[in-house]
């Protein structure tokens, strides 16, 4: 709960701002009153110098500078005639005023079916998912989900099953109302009474004769829930909303009354069908209004009030301590202090070239008294060939490159992901810029043997403009719209003609086979740039995802796309590639998931989102001097250890979060620190788990600690949650023990014949990157000590003998030919010729026990190790 609290604050709160003066607002800044039934209610908000707000509404003074234009009861006006006016609120000796227009204020507007019936559908939940907006319907009658359908819905209403429905000879006998009132049985049960606003509304466009709008009826487009930003100092206390809608005429519309509400966190906050929110516990949420197509959110937190913060005022290293500090402050949360050399030198080298420092690494950072040693470290890493492993990996994820089953028309052959594979190791390699790369990419076509780029457009299924558009909006700007292909998405902006418009920019893509079998060739046709509407068979043009319909006629629409999306100045693409780079850094996004950004996943710091993105585009997409800046910050730096004051923070970044290597690396340092090899398919011997070119290659290990199979582009394909068959494996698997028992690491080691300290130290900082402590050092040596006394060697080596077949079959022939030697004459030949038999079964015996007896200190400290593997400490970044 706190969690949230932390995230709203930050939002709420504007960066870089000090105490405010306290301030008087009006919502919504202006109001427009057009016909004389319009209505429109106004909102009161007193926010303090420390950025609480109160719902002043009904105790502030309102009045009319001219009490002729409109009228005002409480705080609700009404036209009287037509005109301007000001509304004057008072409250705490504070002021404001807003401006009030009249229009038509002698004309009363028609009923209109989608402007005042179907959101009367939608505010009593008849077109959602679990009632008529069913796929079948329900009950008999269907509607639109989310009424993306109003033509459908009209006809269905009052064309199907003609005299149903609707009674147009007596109105109010129509099942349409007598179900809604309860008159008549009805599964979703008694919605209002016959007093209701909606009731009145929708007799009324009965007793119009239920007409069908024009071809001109005004539609939304745009919705604002206000006051957006809401700070309760205490539970209980409340704040009414309004909620405004934008109609493509230029008007405006007071439709609070007719929106449906929706809360995240009820027990944080809660939100009513007329809008008030209230607060509850402490801790953050967010709610929503939806009207229409559009869905809008406010952020609604309670403070603490118990709290004695004193800000410590750690230094800031560059632009992201200054926001990440800033935000900090404002909700009372002290950021960690900085890490160990240790721990950050494990921590950067996991972090950017997926491997362990080894010891000469850790004694020569650790020595180094440059106080800019980070820095250079940083920079070292940075021009690892590791590195470029690293991000060719996360690339290869995205973009799905994997080799599929063949499949006449599509597919992609192990010869072209291979070439797809290594251009994108080439890409990361030359630190092509961001934008560059995404617009290769997009306009990739031709051979995908010779294109590689024209990959993006070959996988295990059928190439659809559809599921092309879905995958490039996910993973260039970060969006999820598969819900805007069937209906309206009903909590984000995305419409089902946003949806078909950026699908159109693929409407001409096909693919055949190439002169060699294996190959697939990538084309457009540029007189097929249009996809078909399936509510009313439109054919939707191109039409950027949230932005303009370009020109692309008979043209290859993806070029625009590319120029549009890459551009410096699309938010969309610089901050989705920001959160991305950071995500990889901190264990999650600004926004995470990184590819699920929508108006009810709001970024938990948008002022350092921005920023980053800006940063991002000024040094012209350049990655690494986007990780340079992350890794040399404070925040980056942050020990894992929290303070009373941030221990519950998971999102804000006040302390560097615990997170579990994932799947390759782990495996990779697991290797590395054991000198020993994997060995993978399709790959040459030596090849990094890091480095594996395709999806479909794993091992039980990489399956079992979550790798990527890149079957989707999908940031939750890569799966880092900790779980018991982990666990499991690292005890009792074939992995960890196999490399424990097959490592070239311990017995060079051992050969130096150092004391027990200073191998248990190696053992340490080759698996922690730190010295071990002298409580562990201590109990350790006794360990080794105990185990390797001669008594206890005697005893160790008899335990594993007993269970050597060999050497229990040999024991026994050596026994028979002891008791045979007992019953020969001294002297004779007989005992002679057995006695050489006896000496040397006896010999072999005795090497046999020296081996094993000779190689428990190896067993001992690989036990060590194999414990080391298992510890959190090692199988965690932090």
């Amino acid at each position: 709960m706190r969690t949230l609290l932390f995230a709203a604050v930050a939002l709420l709160l504007p960066a870089g701002a000090a105490h405010a003066a306290p301030a008087l607002k009006v919502f919504p800044a202006a109001v427009e009153l057009k016909g004389q039934d319009d209505r429109h209610a106004v909102v009161v908000q007193h926010v303090d110098d420390a950025g609480v707000t109160k719902d002043v509404t009904a105790t502030a003074k309102l009045s009319l500078k001219d009490a002729a234009v409109a009228a005002l009861a409480q705080s609700t006006l009404a036209p009287k005639k037509d005109g301007r006016t000001t509304l004057v609120a008072e409250a705490g000796g504070l002021r404001a005023e807003i401006p009030v227009t009249v229009s038509g204020a002698d004309q009363s507007r028609p009923v209109s079916f989608r402007l005042d019936v179907m959101p009367v559908f939608m505010k009593h939940g008849c077109n959602n998912g679990s009632c008529h907006g069913a796929a079948r319907g329900k009950d008999g009658f269907m509607l639109s989900l989310f009424g993306y359908d109003p033509a459908g819905d009209y006809h269905r209403i009052t064309r199907a099953i003609v005299g149903r429905r609707i009674d147009l000879a007596a109105p109010e006998k129509s099942l349409l109302l007598e179900k809604s009132v309860g008159a008549v049985a009805h599964t979703g049960g008694k919605l209002f009474d016959t007093n209701h606003d909606d009731y009145k509304t929708l007799l009324r466009w009965l007793k119009a004769g239920a007409p069908d709008d024009g071809a001109n009826v005004p539609e939304p487009v745009g919705v604002e829930l206000l006051p957006a930003k809401v700070v309760f100092a205490a539970k209980g206390q409340a704040q009414k909303s309004v909620v405004l809608a934008r109609y493509s005429d230029g008007s405006t519309r007071d439709v609070t009354r007719l929106a449906l509400y929706m809360a995240n966190n009820e027990a944080v906050a809660a939100i009513g069908k007329d809008g008030a929110v209230t607060g509850g516990g402490r801790g953050g949420a967010f709610v929503f209004a939806r009207f229409g197509k559009f869905t809008v959110g406010a952020e609604v937190i309670v403070l603490p009030t118990d709290d004695k913060f004193r800000w410590p005022d750690p230094p800031e290293h560059n632009y992201i301590d200054a926001l990440v500090f800033d935000k900090l402050k404002k909700l009372h949360l002290a950021p960690s202090e900085l890490c160990s050399d240790e721990a950050f030198l494990r921590r950067v080298y996991l972090d950017l070239i997926g491997l362990p420092p080894g010891r000469a690494e850790y004694d020569a950072f650790l020595a180094d008294n440059d106080p800019k040693k980070r820095a250079k470290l940083i920079d070292t890493l940075l021009e690892r060939p590791e590195f470029v492993d690293m991000w060719a990996m996360k690339w290869g994820e995205l973009l799905r490159v994997r080799a599929n089953n063949q499949t006449p028309q599509y597919g992609r052959d192990s010869k072209a992901m291979f070439s797809y594979a290594a251009w994108i190791k080439e890409q990361m390699a030359q630190n092509r810029p961001l934008n560059e790369f995404a617009a290769d990419l997009l306009v990739g076509s031709g051979s995908n043997f010779k294109s590689p780029p024209a990959n993006l457009y070959t996988a295990g299924e059928r190439l659809t403009p559809e599921k092309t558009a879905e995958d490039i909006a996910q993973v260039f700007l970060g969006t999820r719209i598969q819900c805007a292909q069937c209906h309206n998405h009903p909590f984000d902006r995305w419409t089902m003609d946003d949806y078909y418009g950026f699908a159109a920019f693929f409407a001409g893509m096909n693919l055949k086979r190439g002169t060699e079998g294996r190959e697939v060739v990538v084309t457009n046709n540029p007189s097929a740039n249009t996809t078909a509407h399936p509510v009313d068979g439109r054919r939707m043009k191109p039409k950027f995802l949230g932005g303009a319909a370009p020109d692309v006629d008979g043209q290859d629409p993806r070029k625009a796309l590319a120029a549009w999306l890459t551009a410096a100045d699309n938010a969309a693409f610089r901050e989705t590639m920001a959160n991305t780079i950071w995500a990889h850094f901190f264990g999650r996004g600004i926004v995470d998931p990184v590819d699920d950004v929508r108006i009810s996943n709001p970024p938990s710091n948008k002022e350092l989102l921005e920023a980053l993105g800006r940063k991002l585009a000024d040094d012209k997409f350049d990655k690494k001097k986007l990780v340079r800046d992350i890794c040399n910050s404070r925040t980056y730096q942050l020990a894992a250890a929290t303070n009373p004051t941030n221990e519950l923070d998971e999102i804000y970044f006040s302390h560097a979060y615990v997170r579990r290597l994932r799947a390759e690396v782990l495996l990779d340092t697991v290797t590395r620190i054991t000198g020993t090899e994997d060995r993978f398919a399709q790959s040459p011997p030596g090849t990094r788990a890091v480095q594996i070119h395709t999806g479909e290659v794993t091992n039980y290990f990489l399956t079992t600690f979550g790798r990527a199979p890149r079957e989707t582009p999908c940031s939750c394909e890569v799966n880092r949650e900790a779980n018991l068959s982990q666990a499991l494996h690292l005890m009792n698997g074939d992995t960890v023990t196999a490399k424990v028992a097959q490592s070239k690491f311990l017995p060079a080691l051992l050969a130096e014949k150092k004391a027990p300290e200073a191998v248990i130290e190696e053992l340490y900082i080759r698996t922690l990157c730190r010295k071990p402590t002298a409580t562990e050092t201590k109990k350790l040596v006794e360990i080794v000590q105990r185990e390797t006394a001669p008594a206890r060697l005697t005893e160790l080596a008899d335990a594993q003998l007993r269970t050597d077949a060999t050497y229990r079959r040999t024991e026994e022939r050596l026994k028979a030919l002891q008791a045979d030697l007992a019953k020969q004459p001294k002297g004779s030949k007989e005992a002679a010729a057995l006695g050489k038999q006896v000496a040397a079964l006896e010999q072999t015996q005795n090497a046999a026990r020296a081996r094993l007896e000779g190689a428990a200190a190896q067993t001992v400290y690989g036990d060590i190790l194999w414990g080391l593997f298992n510890s959190t400490e090692f199988t965690f970044n932090h």
